[in-house]
């Protein structure tokens, strides 16, 4: 638990993302935007440069997180959290995001045990047992969080297309009573080796049936498992501190009451919520946010720790600024529109913003960060300053499934010229 709670009113924070008053923002959500950006800067900021050269994952951000009550942030009030919502989590990610991209994203995985579990599966179709069935076992993941601490990871990517939405999950869990046996990989598993928990997505699967996404289960597997193991080494170009090593379950027992979702609703989010797998754009989004205030306050003259030269007068540094502050603002925008539009059915043309948007964020981020370099010079690459280590995590976000930003553009082109179901002769 932290030893000093985040108090705001002796704070010195940074300016918010999302300005309150100009992005219409409920008080609720002003205030815990701007307790996460107090955090990140007091907290987070200063961890991120020795795990990033250690690649080593920063567990003490997580215990932290803990006494700030963000571990429980989706947790709905009823339950012990802080009851956010998708919009008020994408915004409170993207301000950790502009501290430290690692832990962000790492968070990003915990948070969505809760997300989707929780507000998320709310708005999908369930029997009334089903529902009954799956707040009671929901509510023991959420005390763990609320009461111990607990983390929680989201192992995802398996190497293939499963992760994309194309097939059945590669890792299986076999019906056996009381549970499910399970084996697989994951690969790319943040928080490797630090969750208490891996919600792991695998497709259900019993003796003589074929594989099928309608049987895609969510289940809850603790780290201390029997059959659960920790492989290969962790050395990436960028997102170092996530430690996203490769997961492996053979036999592993899992009882009923670890299901995060009841069968069948994974798929229906999968299908009725798209907006589900645009979580990890707010870690990219206040990347793209640091690299700007970077260059800000170093042709100023004020970043920590450096000689106070201002370089601001030459016209050079204020055109790229410039095209700078525009691009951040149009992913801002478009970003900001596509969050709020979330929720379960949406329409043909919020589906295809919000690829635009995910694409947009995490082709930018790294654009904005490459001109923050070059802009600023040959110190910006410098280890002892943050800006190389933005740079090398914004350039990973293009790459992450399910939406990659070639799914994107993919779906996007095809799925504007063509309606549903239409095809050519």
């Amino acid at each position: 638990m932290s030893a000093h709670p985040i108090d705001l009113d002796r704070e010195t924070i940074d300016a918010p993302l999302f300005a309150p008053e100009a992005f219409r923002l409920s008080d609720e959500q002003a205030a815990l935007t701007a307790k996460v950006r107090a955090f990140g800067k007091r907290v987070v900021a200063p961890r991120a440069a020795i795990h990033d050269r250690e690649a080593t994952f920063p567990i003490e951000n997580f215990r932290d997180m803990h006494g700030e009550g963000l571990l429980r942030l989706c947790i709905p009030k009823d339950e012990g959290g802080l009851g956010a919502d998708f919009q008020t989590y994408c915004l409170a990610a993207a301000e950790l995001g502009r501290y430290c991209g690692a832990t962000a994203l790492s968070w990003n995985m915990h948070v969505c045990s809760t997300l989707w579990s929780g507000p998320l599966a709310d708005e999908l179709e369930m029997t009334p047992a089903d529902r009954a069935a799956h707040r009671a076992r929901r509510s023991v993941h959420y005390q763990r969080i609320v009461n111990d601490g607990a983390v929680y990871a989201q192992p995802f990517s398996e190497g293939g297309a499963a992760a994309a939405g194309a097939i059945a999950f590669g890792t299986e869990a076999r019906p056996v009573a009381g549970g499910f046996i399970v084996n697989g990989k994951k690969i790319f598993v943040s928080l490797s080796g630090a969750a208490d928990y891996y919600g792991v997505l695998c497709t259900e699967r019993a003796e003589g049936e074929a594989a099928s996404r309608r049987n895609t289960l969510y289940l809850a597997v603790p780290a201390n498992a029997e059959g659960v193991s920790v492989v290969g080494d962790w050395d990436p170009l960028g997102m170092r501190g996530t430690v996203s090593r490769t997961l492996l379950f053979k036999d592993v027992f899992v009882p009923d009451e670890a299901m995060l979702m009841p069968h069948g609703v994974y798929f229906q989010a999968a299908s009725r919520w798209p907006h589900m797998f645009i979580t990890l754009s707010p870690t990219y989004m206040g990347l793209a946010q640091a690299a700007y205030d970077f260059t800000v306050g170093y042709l100023r003259g004020e970043l920590p720790g450096m000689p106070p030269v201002k370089r601001r007068m030459f016209p050079t540094k204020q055109i790229a600024v410039a095209e700078m502050r525009i691009m951040l603002e149009q992913t801002k925008a478009l970003w900001f529109q596509a969050i709020t539009e979330a929720r379960a059915n949406p329409s043909r043309e919020q589906v295809l913003r919000a690829y635009a948007a995910q694409h947009t964020v995490m082709e930018n981020a790294n654009a904005i960060a490459v001109k923050a370099i070059r802009t600023c010079g040959g110190q910006a690459m410098l280890k002892s300053l943050p800006l190389e280590r933005i740079y090398r995590d914004s350039r990973c976000g293009a790459l992450m499934l399910p939406w990659t930003a070639e799914i994107c553009v993919d779906r996007i082109g095809r799925e504007a010229l063509y309606e549903p179901g239409e095809k050519d002769d």
